[in-house]
C-alpha cells in the first residue's frame, strides 16, 4: 500500500477513505444471497479453533448445500502480519460459496449464535463482521476491489450513506468505545479539512 497515513487508532491506521467511500445502508440478503461470502475469508488461528470446537453445533445447523465434514472447512494456515496471532486459516469454498454460507445467503456461524442466544458474532470472523471494511499492512480501509466483484454493493456508489455511516457498530466491535470515539473525532476534522479546502479552490 503505497499511500501514508498519519492517524493511528488501536495500533492501526485510519484511511479516510472509510469517511467518505459509499455503500448501501444495510444488507439485504433477499437481494444478494451473502454474495461477499462467497469467496470465503482468512480467519485467525484462535478464531479457527473456536469453530472447531463448535463443530458438532455447527453440522447441526447446516443444510444440505453444506460440506458437513469438518475436516474439510479450512486451507492450509499460513503466515499473516495482519491477524493477531500471525497465522492466518481461510475458509474453503464449497457450491461455490463459502463452506459456512447456506443455501439461503445466511451464515451458519452467526445463525447458531442466534438460536443459542449468544452474542451474534460470537463465532463469526473479525472479517466477515468487518466488511466491507478490512485490515490491510496494518491499515484499516475499505475492501474495494470485495466489493467491486458484487453486483449488490456495487450499486453503493449511488448512495449517499458512507462504509463510516453503516459500519459503526462493527467500528465500535474492532475499536472500542474509546477507539470510536476517537474515530469520530478524526472524521469530523478531516470532514472539516476538505470542506476548508474544497471552499478555498471555489474562492481562488
Amino acid at each position: 500500500m503505497e499511500k501514508k497515513f498519519d492517524k493511528i487508532i488501536n495500533g492501526l491506521f485510519i484511511d479516510p477513505l472509510i469517511f467518505t467511500q459509499k455503500f448501501v445502508k444495510a444488507c439485504d440478503i433477499s437481494i444478494c444471497s451473502g454474495e461477499c461470502c462467497y469467496y470465503g475469508v482468512y480467519t485467525d488461528k484462535s478464531e479457527y479453533e473456536k469453530i472447531i470446537s463448535a463443530k458438532e453445533r455447527i453440522i447441526q445447523s447446516m443444510d444440505d448445500s453444506q460440506n458437513k465434514n469438518h475436516e474439510e472447512w479450512f486451507e492450509e494456515p499460513q503466515e499473516d502480519s495482519d491477524f493477531p496471532s500471525g497465522i492466518a486459516v481461510g475458509t474453503e469454498v464449497h457450491n461455490e460459496k463459502c463452506v459456512f454460507l447456506d443455501k439461503q445467503g445466511f451464515c451458519t456461524l452467526q445463525k447458531i449464535a442466534l438460536e443459542d442466544l449468544e452474542f451474534k458474532w460470537k463465532y463469526k470472523p473479525l472479517y466477515c463482521i468487518l466488511f466491507p471494511l478490512v485490515i490491510f499492512e496494518g491499515v484499516l480501509t475499505v475492501d474495494d476491489e470485495h466489493l467491486d466483484r458484487m453486483h449488490y454493493c456495487s450499486i453503493a456508489k449511488n448512495q449517499v450513506s458512507t462504509v463510516f455511516e453503516c459500519c459503526k457498530n462493527e467500528l465500535k466491535y474492532l475499536l472500542g468505545e474509546e477507539g470510536f470515539k476517537e474515530l469520530n473525532e478524526y472524521r469530523d476534522e478531516y470532514l472539516n479539512l476538505k470542506k476548508e479546502a474544497r471552499k478555498k479552490v471555489e474562492a481562488a
